[in-house]
């Protein structure tokens, strides 16, 4: 794993997780910490405790697949956990491998990434759609003119996740903050995979690590979660509170983009706030920064 422990880790976070008596275990006693201990999730896995101690501390990292799909079972993990779980068993090339080969400018010798032209032309055809694109890192790389008008955090240059968790602002804005910082964190996991060593995912992790208390809970929990679709409930300082569906579409061809796009449901009064919000920024009262920004990738990302 690269000077990593991804698999001891998520396996110690997870079996935190579970309660005792969820797993069949009646009267265990004292527990000093919560969830299973490392002896019980070795039994009920089916094999041994020091094997599994192993495993916990990176000793052992090739356990096979019947291994893993005991411990998934174990832990209670859902079909996105347990690939997850596997991936992080998977051997992978080393890190030096794949910068080796990385050129251009950019972060941590990564190669700019670039949106494809037709993306962009789509996006700015919308005027009434508010749409970005990110990438696994929910790093924005592009944005129409309304997206920006939403929320300035979503020009590109900017990253999404740490918007959420640092900037009150954006706080202020998402009416529901909460299930969307626990859905975001679990994405991001979900999204990088078992790619936990890319040097763009330490650098942003040990950040909001750093900064947000919210995001270490969230991040040592381990959920894996592939961000759906699912309704914004936003309160605007323009417009006000409204509500719009967004929708994440992948880009083929890319290392992973992400079209997200909001809509709001015709003839109601979200669609008819956003539509303000459109005019708003037509008549230049909502500050445009997509520009040419919009139309290139950020190289710095």
């Amino acid at each position: 794993m690269n000077g990593t422990n991804a698999l001891g880790e998520f396996l110690r976070a997870r079996r935190a997780l579970v309660r005792p008596e969820d797993a069949g275990i009646r009267g265990g006693g004292l527990r000093r910490v919560p969830g299973l201990r490392r002896e019980e999730v070795a039994m009920l896995s089916g094999i041994s405790a020091d094997y599994y101690l192993r495993l916990e501390q990176g000793r052992d990292r090739n356990p096979s697949l019947q291994v893993l799909e005991a411990l998934a079972d174990v832990l209670n993990l859902d079909a996105n956990a347990t690939t997850h779980l596997i991936g992080l068993a998977q051997p992978r090339p080393s890190r030096g491998r794949r910068t080796a080969s990385a050129t251009g400018r950019g972060r941590a010798g990564r190669k700019p990434e670039s949106v494809p032209p037709d993306i962009l032309q789509l996006m700015e055809g919308w005027p009434n759609n508010p749409a970005y694109v990110e990438n696994k890192f929910t790093d924005v790389l592009a944005a129409n003119a309304l997206a920006i008008a939403l929320s300035p955090n979503h020009a590109p240059g900017s990253n999404i996740m740490r918007a959420v968790l640092l900037d009150e602002t954006e706080r202020e804005l998402r009416r529901d903050w909460d299930e969307l910082t626990e859905a975001g964190v679990a994405a991001l996991r979900a999204n990088v995979g078992p790619d936990v060593d890319d040097p763009r995912l330490v650098e942003l992790v040990g950040e909001l690590s750093v900064r947000s208390e919210r995001f270490r809970y969230l991040w040592g929990r381990h959920d894996v979660q592939p961000k759906h679709s699912r309704v914004l409930r936003l309160r605007h300082p323009k417009v006000g509170d409204f509500e719009l569906q967004a929708s994440k579409l992948g880009i083929v061809g890319t290392d992973g983009l992400i079209l997200k796009v909001f809509q709001a449901a015709p003839g109601s009064r979200d669609a008819e706030l956003l539509a303000i919000l459109g005019s708003l920024t037509a008549a230049g009262e909502v500050r445009d920064t997509s520009g040419s920004e919009s139309r290139q990738a950020v190289e710095e990302q």
